[in-house]
């Protein structure tokens, strides 16, 4: 399948992440030129784009804080200044790097717990999308994914401000999808289950990682393999295939959906 990525400008923001990587990696593979996004590390982005570099691609690094607002328009405004066009955004970053800590009754939730999380999230996508309209409007073709969690369809105890933050993306996207179709733009969310990638078990309940004491890696996937119903649990390149695919010309009719890639969950 021709995909049409060559040439493409595509701005992955939590490039650096395990998933990020991944799509960063899948979109440079097809020929785009991926800007990725740090916070307070360059390191790993660095890395990642001169591991690109070194396989042909092409990568940039970019500043991005999905907590300031003038910080997203100035990393937007840098890749079109270096690339001059902006065609995809993956809006991956997160202020939660999906640490779970034990879960207290929700009444005794402070505040400073559950507003920032909210503050950052949402509103960075609406911040982060507002800077690539333009760009895409003028061109009349543009892709943005926002990556949610399929976690959303179920809650989880002691994750109330994560999730709502992920669902408030579902709403987002699907008006956006709306509004945008006659200026060419398609807008889909991406909402992966558990991953085995770097760092994955803590991003699981303390009452789940306490049924995994004691085992390796490769027991501990087996285990999540058995769970789901297509007997696999997911990697990153399998939420990367997605995401490439709603963000390529060979995607010219989805829009406005939540694809969930979790193994059948």
């Amino acid at each position: 399948m021709e995909l049409g990525l060559a040439g493409k400008v595509v701005l992955v923001t939590g490039g650096s992440g395990s998933i990020g990587a991944a799509m960063a990696e899948a979109f440079a593979a097809e020929g785009a030129r991926v800007a990725l996004t740090f916070r307070n590390n360059a390191g790993r982005a660095e890395e990642l784009a001169r591991a690109i570099g070194d396989r042909g691609g092409q990568a940039s690094v970019v500043k991005y804080d999905l907590t300031d607002p003038a910080a997203i328009r100035s990393a937007v405004g840098a890749v079109i200044d270096e690339w001059g066009r902006l065609d995809v955004l993956v809006l991956s970053a997160s202020a939660q790097d999906g640490t779970r800590t034990t879960p207290v009754p929700f009444e005794d939730v402070p505040p400073e717990e559950w507003s920032p999380l909210l503050r950052a999230d949402v509103e960075g996508a609406f911040h982060t999308v507002q800077a690539v309209l333009p760009a895409m409007r003028g061109q009349g073709w543009g892709r943005i994914i926002l990556i949610s969690a399929n976690i959303v369809t179920r809650g989880a105890t002691g994750d109330e401000a994560f999730v709502s933050s992920k669902m408030a993306l579902h709403g987002l996207g699907r008006t956006l999808a709306t509004e945008l179709a006659a200026d060419g733009i398609l807008v889909n969310v991406v909402a992966p289950g558990a991953t085995v990638s770097r760092g994955f078990l803590r991003r699981f309940p303390k009452e789940t990682q306490a049924r995994f004491a004691g085992l390796d890696d490769t027991q501990i996937k087996r285990m999540l393999n058995q769970d789901r119903p297509v007997g696999k649990v997911s990697t990153p390149a399998d939420v990367a295939n997605t995401v490439l695919f709603l963000g390529s010309e060979a995607n010219g009719n989805v829009s406005g959906q939540v694809i969930y890639v979790a193994g059948g969950h």
